[in-house]
């Protein structure tokens, strides 16, 4: 994986620079320059990156407890669908596996599993590599054990599932025992604050987490995934197990689930989490963990990221990195 440093190159400054503290509507008080002095203060690469957009908190349909239950689960669903159906995290298998040797671990807790979907799909990619997958469990604050049901009977050998709702903050020490963790394509739904205590719990009482989402901070992240998802959104009524009256009332009658899906969709590529603000959050958990950031390709020209963390005094055979 190519990885740029960026380095600092910083011209001396003037001689006299007009500062002074200043605190705008209530903020913490911060250092305030003249624009004519503050060229000094700014790095030749950093004037020459794109400034990445700013994050913003807005809710999506499918996260939202206010949001209809038929309507969540078919954006869901179909989510689910849109990953196994587009093929969308083959690229991640790699990094996964660097993951797994990195952390030892031989099973897995997905937090935010959702329906399932994305472990179901590594499972499929991991024996398609020609790899034993380790063993899912499948975690929610909303569970959904019927779904749930179906995949572990489907891969009896690599699912099985907590059916209580489970705080991916404050994972039960009996659960978390002896396993690493799991997020794809949910870590953006947190705030900041939450996603710093579900990072900190990780390195607190895991063998490591392994984050992913399907694209990074930019809105036309999400229009690979487009052809692939609408397929997907309109065959749902037809394959989903429950509400299916509801659901295709909302799908073929209405244009709401469409309109949800592609609402979800934009704004997930807004709240997600650039790899600066990542290393942000788990530089204050110290060196136990080693962190590594990558970008992976899937079809139609789409890229997600992943970032994980494993413990550091792990060495392997794999060239992984390690202390």
């Amino acid at each position: 994986m190519k990885q740029e440093v960026h380095g600092l190159k910083m011209a001396p400054p003037p001689a006299a620079v007009d500062a002074k503290l200043a605190v705008p509507d209530g903020d913490r008080p911060c250092l305030a320059v003249t624009d004519a002095d503050r060229w000094w203060l700014t790095t030749t690469d950093e004037r020459s990156m794109p400034r990445s957009l700013p994050r913003l908190s807005l809710f999506e349909w499918n996260d939202s407890p206010w949001s209809p239950g038929p309507l969540r689960e078919l954006i869901i669903e179909s989510l689910s669908r849109t990953i196994r159906w587009g093929g969308m995290l083959r690229g991640l298998i790699e990094p996964f596996r660097r993951f797994l040797a990195a952390s030892g671990a031989t099973e897995v807790i997905e937090l935010g599993a959702g329906a399932a979907g994305p472990s179901e799909v590594l499972i499929g990619e991991l024996l398609r590599a020609g790899a034993t997958p380790p063993r899912f469990v499948l975690t929610d604050l909303l569970p959904q054990p019927e779904a749930w049901s179906a995949a572990a009977a489907r891969h009896p050998s690599f699912v099985a599932f907590e059916p209580s709702p489970v705080d991916a903050t404050r994972i039960p020490p009996a659960l978390a025992e002896g396993r690493a963790r799991l997020m794809i394509n949910a870590f953006h739904h947190f705030s900041p604050e939450l996603a710093r205590a579900i990072l900190a719990d990780a390195a607190r009482g895991s063998s490591g987490i392994f984050l992913s989402e399907g694209f990074e901070r930019t809105p036309l992240g999400f229009l690979p995934m487009v052809p692939v998802g609408a397929a997907a959104l309109a065959a749902n009524p037809l394959l989903t197990h429950r509400s299916r009256a509801a659901k295709a009332w909302l799908t073929w009658a209405t244009p709401i689930a469409a309109a949800a899906s592609v609402w979800d969709g934009v704004v997930s590529t807004l709240r997600v989490y650039s790899e600066a603000e990542l290393r942000e959050m788990v530089a204050p958990l110290g060196d136990a963990f080693t962190w590594e950031y990558g970008t992976y390709r899937f079809p139609l020209w789409g890229k997600g990221y992943y970032f994980y963390g494993a413990p550091a005094r792990r060495a392997t055979s794999r060239g992984v990195d390690r202390p």
